[in-house]
């Protein structure tokens, strides 16, 4: 009897606990996920990216389709591929996606998630987009310092007439070019050295060598980020990069920062005033949603410096590599600049609605500046295109297989710049087909600023130079391969041999 009525209680016990687990699923109805690979245990799909992201996701895109679920470790992530795809996430269900993951680059680089790359959605990134837009990137800002990017502009292309006949890599001349416009617009002073045996806080090649770094290491599929009760371990190597990068950025702006404290302190400061003296005013701004802390400060400032000075160098490198592997297109650029500038000046920035042609968007499509956009996050649940996308999925725009997208684009893989003249083209995120500068509130704000460097560099370049390949190379020998990161410059840095074709005094 003992027995038997243990029997019963066990036989209660699971009829309940099967009547209670078809009301649960009952009430979970089976979701509806994107399609995707069948994920691993413990690692998910992570076995499927390989060292170049953008086209390890391409493929797996052309097998199921536009939208698609992989699992990183244990977390979602979607990946869009399509433009269809990326205005559903970008426009349609912006609001749900404006945020960002927490990943480890944000945390060990960027002043604990304090740029306007990593912030989250919420009152410190409106406030940062706000001071961004009023402080830097406005119009009449960017037009009362166009003496700069002159002058700059004037010395980049002195460099070059000084070696002219010999191999230049332009991959450190732009990057020179860029850096030092970017740090004079928004710290008005370079804060580097460009001698050897300067005391200066930091070298030219070091402060480079250091933005490098940052685009490369935010970028990387970090196996703590996905996988975290690994993190501790840093397989990869990478925290601890992130951690001794940190320390080295820290240290540049902190001099920064504490020169211009100094110079404000003892009435130095005479003239109309920086970025960093501007935030100096805005941290004694009660009223201000967000304090503006040290930290706060040198992120904003990170951001600044760091992408002013990689995005626009590595777009002119793109399509400097485009044009010389295609000596046709070339003619016909230094054809249009001959019709509409001329031999007797420079071309300028007010120049470029008269030189369709030149345009940088072919070169932007086929190469985008970030391949994978920054990575966006699911604040709540969400029904996108008829699937469910869950509040803490990782949202990867593939921009990459976007420029490739075979119904937006005929002859996809060919550098066509003929195929936008005479077009109205918009690279400020309503195209969704071309998204060069992202779209939705987490568009890069300095967009304009970078068409203006990007443009004025690559059409002077041709118009003040015939470019020529070392003996011995071919433009069929061009390396078209990328580096991945947040943003995937050339593997293979281009050298070219410079000729010079306005008269001497220009230089």
């Amino acid at each position: 009897m003992e027995n038997s009525s243990w029997a019963l209680l066990a036989l209660l016990h699971l009829a309940a606990l099967a009547f209670f687990t078809k009301i649960v699923f009952r009430r979970q109805p089976k979701r509806n996920l994107p399609p995707g690979p069948r994920p691993w245990p413990v690692i998910g799909n992570l076995n499927l990216v390989g060292s170049i992201p953008h086209r390890s996701l391409h493929s797996l895109s052309l097998k199921y389709g536009g939208i698609m679920q992989l699992k990183f470790g244990k977390f979602p992530v979607v990946v869009a591929s399509s433009p269809e795809m990326a205005k559903q996430f970008l426009r349609v269900h912006d609001t749900v996606f404006a945020s960002r993951p927490a990943l480890a680059a944000g945390k060990h680089t960027s002043y604990n998630y304090s740029n306007m790359t990593w912030a989250p959605y919420g009152p410190f990134w409106r406030q940062a987009r706000k001071i961004y837009l009023s402080e830097v990137f406005n119009a009449k800002k960017l037009e009362s310092l166009e003496h700069i990017r002159i002058e700059e502009r004037r010395n980049f292309f002195a460099r070059l007439y000084s070696l002219s006949g010999k191999p230049v890599v332009l991959r450190e001349h732009l990057s020179r070019y860029t850096l030092s416009s970017i740090t004079r617009m928004v710290l008005s002073s370079k804060y580097f050295s460009e001698l050897e045996h300067d005391k200066s806080v930091v070298k030219l090649d070091e402060l480079l060598e250091m933005f490098e770094e940052w685009f490369l290491l935010n970028g990387v599929f970090n196996i703590g980020d996905w996988i975290p009760w690994l993190s501790f371990l840093d397989l990869q190597g990478y925290v601890k990069r992130m951690k001794a990068l940190h320390k080295k950025l820290d240290e540049f702006f902190s001099h920064v920062i504490n020169d211009h404290e100094t110079r404000i302190a003892t009435g130095k400061d005479s003239g109309p005033g920086d970025v960093v003296d501007a935030l100096f005013q805005l941290a004694e701004d009660p009223n201000l949603e967000v304090t503006l802390t040290r930290d706060r400060m040198k992120g904003l400032l990170q951001g600044l410096l760091a992408g002013g000075t990689d995005t626009a160098a590595t777009a002119i490198e793109w399509a400097v590599h485009e044009l010389v592997k295609n000596p046709h297109i070339i003619k016909k650029g230094k054809e249009e600049l001959d019709r509409v500038i001329g031999r007797n000046r420079w071309v300028e920035e007010n120049d470029f609605s008269d030189l369709p042609y030149l345009d940088i968007i072919e070169s932007m499509r086929l190469h985008p500046l970030s391949t994978i956009l920054a990575p966006h996050y699911a604040m709540e649940d969400c029904k996108v295109a008829g699937y469910d996308i869950s509040k803490g999925t990782t949202i990867l725009i593939n921009a990459w297989s976007i420029g490739r997208d075979p119904n937006s684009w005929d002859a996809r893989d060919e550098f066509l710049p003929e195929r936008f003249v005479g077009k109205e083209i918009d690279l400020t995120g309503s195209n969704f087909a071309l998204l060069p500068f992202g779209s939705g509130r987490r568009r890069c704000p300095g967009y304009n600023l970078g068409l203006k460097f990007v443009r004025t560099i690559l059409a002077n370049l041709l118009h003040g130079f015939n470019l020529h390949l070392v003996d011995g190379m071919r433009p069929e020998d061009i390396c078209m391969e990328e580096l991945y990161g947040l943003t995937a410059p050339p593997k293979e840095p281009l050298a070219i041999i410079m000729e010079p074709l306005l008269p001497k005094n220009f230089y």
